[in-house]
């Protein structure tokens, strides 16, 4: 197979995972804090790849490498100090985010009486306040991409004033690649994942998205890389469980 790989040979999740690695290019020595499988897998390989330096943990109190080897010791106290410094990354979820990147992972309808309990607000205000959030949504839809988040979890930028360290870098889902590189910060569609359309995505989002004239495709693995994903990284093809084809 060349370097140059086919988008034909290339599934969605890969084109996900790839998307979701990018979000750590050239991140330097940071904790990186993949929430979901292709985040997951994205992390893994932005480590073996273009971002050798990035800090991986089991989630608990440990720092691991890429095979789960433990490489060093992280006691709650010295990831609060991390987090709120602005030196680690994390990829959430979220079940809405809005134009100005608030998210929403508690509940639907109203607070005082809502619809559905989801997660709850857990750490995700001063989580994002204080260090890179990126986001992570296998199903576009109106349904997440809403004009206005029911409740505020993780903050956006038109509620982040004078936050030093809130930055979200890029919100990936299963139809393309999404930043805030606007003079009002708010969404932008950033790349279309091969066979995705500019009214495809519109259509599935809630709110007015400012669309450049000329929107990229999501770049390709190389011939490398997909087969790091496919028989290093994730053999079993789980990814292939949150996107389809």
């Amino acid at each position: 197979m060349s370097e140059a790989v086919a988008a034909r040979e290339v599934t969605r999740a890969e084109y996900c995972v790839i998307a979701c690695a990018e979000a750590w290019r050239d991140a330097g020595e940071i904790l990186a804090s993949p929430m979901g499988l292709i985040p997951s897998v994205g992390a893994r390989l932005a480590r073996r790849t273009f971002a050798p330096d990035l800090l991986l943990t089991d989630g608990e109190a440990l720092l691991v490498g890429l095979d789960g080897t433990v490489e060093g010791w992280l006691p709650y106290r010295a990831h609060l100090d991390l987090v709120t410094t602005g030196r680690r990354h994390v990829m959430m979820g979220a079940s809405q985010i809005d134009r100005f990147g608030n998210q929403n992972i508690s509940c639907i309808g109203a607070w005082e009486r809502p619809k559905r309990q989801l997660l709850g607000v857990r750490g995700a205000p001063v989580n994002t306040l204080n260090n890179p959030t990126s986001y992570w949504v296998p199903r576009h839809s109106r349904r997440v991409f809403v004009e206005k988040v029911d409740m505020v979890c993780g903050v956006g930028y038109d509620r982040a004033a004078g936050a030093r360290f809130h930055r979200i870098p890029r919100v990936v889902s299963d139809l393309g690649v999404f930043d805030f590189a606007t003079p009002d910060h708010s969404m932008r569609l950033a790349s279309l994942h091969p066979g995705v359309t500019v009214e495809e995505v519109r259509d599935a989002t809630a709110f007015e998205l400012t669309v450049p004239d000329e929107v990229p495709e999501t770049r390709a693995p190389s011939a490398h890389e997909l087969r790091l994903i496919r028989e290093v990284i994730d053999p079993a093809n789980s990814r292939a469980r949150e996107v389809g084809s």
